[in-house]
């Protein structure tokens, strides 16, 4: 009777339990510090625009009402900033969403779906829940590999996610890298080209992949409001894709999926057009700043384009990377461990106000006086 009633009870789908949970940057809820200074989810220490703030409130008086479910207003916003096609355009809870329905639109039991060793975690998170298999490919110092991905494609891929810039690492790849991977990609191979740290960039030869998807109906460029735009707490993003692609998406879309006062914040954001090259500016300054004094306490620093730094710490001792997380934390400076992307001996800082980038400076300094590292 007791193995009838266990043989019987409810379970999850099979795979669902071997997925590793998502674990996000710690708040520092729990760090007993006089000021917490929180450098671990890649949050912009300038906020939000003014004008999104505006936007947001101004719809606080009509929260009875329904979102508009095809996000009209936010789509053409982001048509006329990039000159895209509106009716190419969906928008998301974050781009995470989008990249959960890619997976569910174009991913079964028994495919296949590349992703790169250091990949944001949510990918495989996402190949599973759709009952495929994640192919992790390595990377090469520290960047996605295009040889390594080709070499990987099997007749049962369907998907190959990379992140340009990529997370935790804050490398890229060229844009003739990406035209070159795309080229060799069979023609039934979806190319998800997550972008979220696209508008930190300023390298020549750097492209988001908008190009790419105009050009090509095998390619979709996701983006998001969380990170420059200081929108993180309203969790919306955006994608662009060829109308085949779209079509698909649209029948596992929620309706409302992505609330009003979201959506009138992006709106406003996207338009801001000073707030965005202050907000780079400002992170070009912090970035060149933090790296160069990193180095000088002798941490190996990945080369970044975005709005946090990879610390490697010396030795390849894991205890080192967590002495100093600790130290850090006593002192109400909350990095982000790394590993579980694969860098036990590592954090990631993300960068923040002139005051906490400082700290940061000034904490491990002493770390490394106290403990010889």
């Amino acid at each position: 009777m007791q193995s009838d009633i266990i043989e019987n009870r409810l379970r999850p789908k099979e795979g669902i339990m071997d997925i590793s949970a998502y674990v996000p940057g710690e708040s520092g809820s729990t760090v007993r510090a006089a000021k917490i200074y929180k450098l671990s989810s890649n949050e912009t220490p300038l906020g939000p625009p003014q004008a999104a703030v505006e936007a947001y409130r101004k719809v606080a008086g009509m929260l009875e009402r329904y979102p508009d479910s095809s996000a009209y207003v936010l789509r053409e916003s982001i048509s006329e900033m990039f000159d895209l096609i509106s009716d190419h355009i969906m928008i998301g809870n974050g781009s995470d969403e989008l990249l959960g329905l890619l997976a569910q639109t174009y991913l079964a039991s028994g495919d296949e779906a590349i992703i790169t060793e250091h990949g944001f975690s949510v990918y495989e998170i996402q190949i599973r829940a759709a009952g495929a298999r994640p192919v992790v490919v390595k990377e090469k110092k520290c960047q996605v590999s295009v040889n390594n991905i080709l070499s990987a494609i099997s007749s049962r891929t369907r998907v190959v996610f990379i992140a340009n810039p990529s997370n935790p690492t804050g490398t890229y790849i060229s844009d003739n890298e990406v035209y070159r991977l795309r080229r060799a990609l069979p023609q039934n191979v979806l190319l998800v080209v997550d972008a979220a740290y696209a508008e930190y960039v300023r390298e020549g030869n750097y492209k988001a992949g908008i190009e790419l998807v105009s050009s090509h109906d095998n390619v979709v460029m996701t983006r998001t409001f969380s990170k420059i735009y200081g929108l993180a707490g309203l969790r919306i993003g955006w994608m662009y894709a060829q109308s085949p692609i779209i079509n698909a998406v649209q029948r596992i879309r929620g309706p409302f999926n992505v609330n009003a006062p979201a959506q009138a914040a992006a709106s406003a954001a996207i338009r801001d057009q000073r707030f965005l090259e202050k907000s780079v500016i400002y992170n070009d300054v912090w970035r060149k700043w933090l790296t160069r004094k990193l180095r000088d306490l002798g941490l190996e620093i990945t080369p970044s384009v975005t709005n946090f730094l990879l610390l490697h710490f010396p030795n390849e001792i894991e205890k080192n990377a967590s002495l100093a997380d600790e130290y850090l934390r006593w002192q109400g400076y909350i990095l982000r461990r790394v590993r579980n992307y694969g860098f036990p001996n590592a954090l990631r800082l993300t960068i923040g106000t002139g005051e906490a980038n400082r700290g940061v400076i000034s904490v491990l300094t002493e770390f490394f006086k106290k403990n010889h590292v």
